[in-house]
Order: C-alpha cells, then structure tokens, then sequence
C-alpha cells in the first residue's frame, strides 16, 4: 500500500512536513494555488532547495507582507518552475513554535521553521471558532476541510485542557496567524497532492532543557506539545539535543495523520524528501526525513502473486442492552457522516440471558480516538474495546460502460489485472432510469453486464 513514513529523529514542524512533501514531488504551484482558496491575503511563499549540514532538501517558509519576485538560486531548474518562488523583506522570522494558546503571546524565541512578524502577528488573533469558519467557508477540498479543521481542533483542546477553557473559546496567537494557518492548511493540501497516503512514524524524539513562554519558564517538551500527544497516547523519548525539537503545530500533524510510531517494517522506499529547518542542532541536522514507498504485509510476503492493496484499520466494538433502538440509528448516522469506514450492529445474547446487540464501528487507525469519544458520548456505553486489524483491496477503479439506457458509471474490482468486481454506481443508474422510464433493476443489470465483457468479446 502507499506509504508515508515519517523519519523524526529530528522533531517536527509544519514547515519542515510541508518541505518534505514538496521534496517528494507535490507541485508546489498547485499547493500554492490551493492555500489561494482560503481568501487570506498579506503573506507570500517562499521555497528554495537548500542544505542543512551536507544534507539537501527543501526550505519552506511563510513570509508576510508584499512580496516581489528575484532569482533563483541553489534550486534545481525542474523544480524552480514548481516551486514559484518568490522573496520576502529581509527580517528574520522564526517559526510557529511560538505556539498558540489563550493569552499565549509568544511561547519561544527560537524555533527549527519559519513565523511571522511578531506585531503583524497580534493583529491576526483568532479562536478557534473562528479559524474553523474560515476553513470551511473556504473552496478547499472536503477532506482537507476536515482535516485541518480537525489538527486546529487538537491544538485547541490541548491549550483548552491548560487554561481551563472550552476548545471553541481558546485565542490562537502564534498558530492563529496567518503563516500558521497556511502551515496546517498547506500540510493538509500537501497529503491529498500527494494522494492521501498511509502515514507512519518513527518514534517520536524530543530534546531537553527549558523554553521560555507565555506560560513562565518551561521544562520541554512544551505544555501544548506534550498535552497535544498524550492525548492521543503517543510515547515521547527525550535525547541530548538540549533545545525542542517537535512544535505543537508538528505533534497535531503528528496526533492526526501517523497511524503508528516505530521502525519502519516491510516498506520499499521510492522517493526520499527532505524538508529543512532553521536551527543549527548541536547533535543531528535539523531536517525532516519522509520517505514514501510501498509497505509489503508480512502476510502476504514479498513473493506474494497477488497485486491487492493492503491495509491497516481500527474496530470498535461495545456491547449495548438499554440503548433505545432511535439513539443506535442516530449514532450510525453520525459515525457514517463523520468519516467512518463502515457502521453496523449485531445481536447477541449478553449477561442472564438480556438480548442486546454489537456496535462495531471500523475506521482509520488515525480517527479511532474521535470514534470512540462519540461512542461512549453518543450512545450507553461504558467502554470501547479496540483493536487493529489487516484488510486485503482489490484494485480499484471508476469507468463508463455504454448501455440501451446511456453511459452509466461503474466502480471496478481488478485482482491481477482482472475484473472480479463490479458495482454500478447507484446515482447513475437511478438518474438513467428516470429518464428512460425503465426500471432501476433492468438498468443496474445492463451495467454490471456491459462492466465485464463476455469471453467472447474480450479483447486480444
């Protein structure tokens, strides 16, 4: 399956994902196109391929302000016309490590990325309410939407849990600035550029000694950053580096998209990127590495005749015996609406003999924390059990067929090169059959037999 495998040895940053990304190949005129729909205005990008101690990658950063173009340089030429690159003021920025929070002015000084400048940046104060808004308002794809919308909201209820305030109410400073938003907005454009893969980690490394910000004097990792990834479960091991190395903005990328944190396994790396950062680390660059590839299950083995796609989903699972039947329909609705693979219930016999039934809920490894606060908030649950389980694809893909009834779209199943699947598309063929008057059956028939030729008609 395509693979996203996250190298953090180094920490993170939305930066330094978003420069990774480019690195593998995201065409970075259309990411730019894209972050266009969000309507902010007063900031440029500015991309350059770059070294970072002997090692090359791409240096991604949000500049403020008028931008006017210059030269290229230390770019390679196939990229420079991707990347439309174009130059800033001269003033020094640092990056959203300063991150945001209620009355949370600057949390640093110094970061591995890119920021703002500091008075512009009070003048982009916005809630979290309000950051959502703007998003959705925006023309940006549906996933993406959601996606950002949801590593804003993270950020939000891990400075909420520190200032004991509601997710909604929680000021963003620093993340709420512009240069942020692009962050988080542009790692998410960058992931579906890049074809929504499956997204892995390393384990996740922090450095050591204390940052200075709106909070007083901190010991790392920073409060926001350390709530961010508890919530979520996710293991921190500290190394020598005695500066920080992963920035709230990071670890939210980090909470919403790896499905799991560990050496890489099975995987057959394609493309290597690097995304840079600023800082000058004492023991290891200050880079990024992702690497996307192919993972090969273990099950199937790498002389596996057999070309399906794999992959790796959370199930849910609780027993209910006092749900009213009206609630379980709501919650399906729900869970389906919110981006649930599938949603289904099942009798069983439960304790002294009370019928009750099974809710399962199967979902990305990623989303079984929402899922599971919406069935213990949703439903009468008193726990979720939770596990993990290998799914085996067929290929897919969509096509048009030519029936009596007009062209009709069809949803293809290919193991091996061969169709052993097909599924006409419901919207079609009803659409199909109000116009020609014929019965819905007779039209779903014609297509899923015009969706696999006859021997006969098979082409040489």
């Amino acid at each position: 399956m395509r693979t996203l495998y996250l190298d953090i040895f180094s920490g993170i940053s939305g930066d330094m994902f978003i420069g990774a990304l480019i690195d593998l190949g995201v065409d970075a005129t259309r990411l730019n196109r894209e972050l266009e729909k969000l309507g902010l205005d007063g900031y440029h990008l500015h991309i350059a391929r770059q070294q970072k101690e002997n090692i090359e990658g791409i240096k991604f950063d949000v500049h403020l302000g008028h931008h006017h173009t210059e030269p290229e340089h230390k770019r390679e030429p196939e990229r420079a016309a991707a990347a439309a690159h174009t130059h800033s003021h001269s003033h020094a920025h640092s990056h959203e490590h300063a991150h945001g929070g209620h009355h949370h002015d600057h949390a640093h000084d110094e970061d591995h990325g890119h920021g703002h400048d500091q008075d512009h940046a009070h003048s982009h104060n916005r809630t979290f309410a309000q950051i959502k808004k703007l998003i959705l308002a925006s023309g940006l794809s549906d996933w993406v939407k959601e996606k950002a919308v949801r590593v804003f909201e993270r950020i939000a209820v891990a400075e909420g849990r520190i200032h004991g305030l509601p997710p909604a109410e929680v000021h963003f400073h620093e993340v709420g600035a512009v240069d942020s938003i692009i962050d988080i907005v542009g790692g998410c454009v960058a992931l579906e550029l890049l074809g929504r893969p499956r997204v892995l980690a390393g384990a996740v490394v922090e450095g050591t000694g204390w940052i200075n910000c709106a909070h007083g004097r901190f010991p790392i990792p920073a409060p926001a950053t350390l709530q961010i990834l508890s919530a979520r479960g996710i293991a921190i091991t500290q190394c020598e580096e005695p500066q920080e190395l992963i920035t709230p903005t990071g670890a939210a990328l980090l909470a919403e998209f790896a499905e799991s944190f560990g050496p890489m396994q099975g995987l057959a790396a394609a493309k290597i990127g690097f995304g840079l950062g600023t800082r000058d680390n004492r023991t290891r660059p200050n880079v990024l590495r992702a690497i996307l590839g192919e993972t090969i299950a273990e099950a199937a083995g790498p002389a596996s005749a057999n070309d399906w796609q794999t992959d790796t989903i959370a199930v849910l699972e609780t027993n209910l015996d006092d749900l009213n039947a009206e609630i379980l329909g709501y919650f399906i609705e729900r869970a389906l609406a919110a981006g649930a693979l599938d949603v289904f219930h099942t009798p069983i016999q439960m304790k002294k003999s009370r019928p009750g039934v099974l809710l399962t809920v199967l979902c990305a490894v990623a989303d079984a924390d929402k899922f599971t606060e919406l069935m213990l908030r949703e439903t009468s649950a008193l726990g979720v059990r939770r596990s993990t389980s290998e799914r085996r694809k067929l290929q897919r893909e969509f096509t048009m067929v030519k029936t009596a009834y007009g062209e009709l779209s069809v949803k293809l199943g290919k193991l091996n090169g061969k169709v052993v699947q097909a599924a006409p598309e419901f919207e079609s063929c009803r659409a199909a059959a109000e116009k020609t008057g014929a019965p819905l059956k007779l039209v779903y028939e014609a297509a899923q037999r015009a969706s696999v030729p006859s021997p006969e008609n098979k082409p040489n």
